[in-house]
């Protein structure tokens, strides 16, 4: 029985649909997009169903494709000029003095960081101070932090320097930080939400 003789794309809706739509929304934080690249990514599988080797499974095979849909889509934007071009940070001075020290150390952190991706609390507070990152910013962290994407990957979707991607990781990094401080660790402390 051969690779094709599974083929049976009326069940991979019901059977991927929801961890595929899971997985882009957790990596775009916009839902009709998501959906989007969901059904660009099965009408991929269809068209492509032959090339499949049957080397992985074949929720890991959509997911590669919806993986690939969604650099295509941080590309897109990256072009469209929706990404924030000056990267201009306002009072990223604020974080340190002129020695280059914390002016305020960042604040103590009680729980085990791998248990906090799961939070489902944590999250919305994660997803919505990515949402007020700059386009580029917020583009370049998902790909960097979420999507496990190298330097050298990035820089060559995004046509910029690795340098330029560093600098751009760090300032993402700084106003998640600020902003999980103020919206997550500041309101409560991570005990308390266990």
């Amino acid at each position: 029985m051969g690779i094709t003789d599974n083929f049976d794309p009326e069940t991979w809706v019901d059977r991927y649909g929801d961890y595929l739509y899971g997985y882009a929304l957790s990596r775009i934080q916009d839902s009709p997009i998501a959906e989007d690249l969901v059904q660009e990514t099965f009408l991929s599988a269809l068209q492509s169903w032959k090339q499949f080797e049957g080397r992985s499974s074949l929720k890991t095979w959509l997911t590669g494709i919806l993986k690939h849909k969604i650099m295509d889509h941080f590309r897109k934007k990256n072009r469209e000029g929706s990404a924030d071009r000056s990267l201009s940070i306002e009072n990223l001075d604020e974080f340190f003095d002129e020695k280059g020290q914390w002016k305020q150390a960042p604040a103590k952190w009680k729980a085990n960081p791998h248990n906090l991706y799961e939070q489902h609390e944590f999250m919305k507070v994660l997803q919505n101070c990515l949402s007020e990152l700059p386009g580029r910013l917020s583009i370049i962290f998902t790909l960097r932090e979420m999507m496990d994407e190298s330097t050298q990957k990035i820089c060559q979707t995004l046509d910029i320097s690795a340098t330029n991607c560093g600098v751009m990781l760090y300032r993402a990094r700084m106003y998640l930080r600020r902003c999980l401080e103020i919206n997550w660790i500041s309101g409560k402390t991570f005990e308390d939400s266990r």
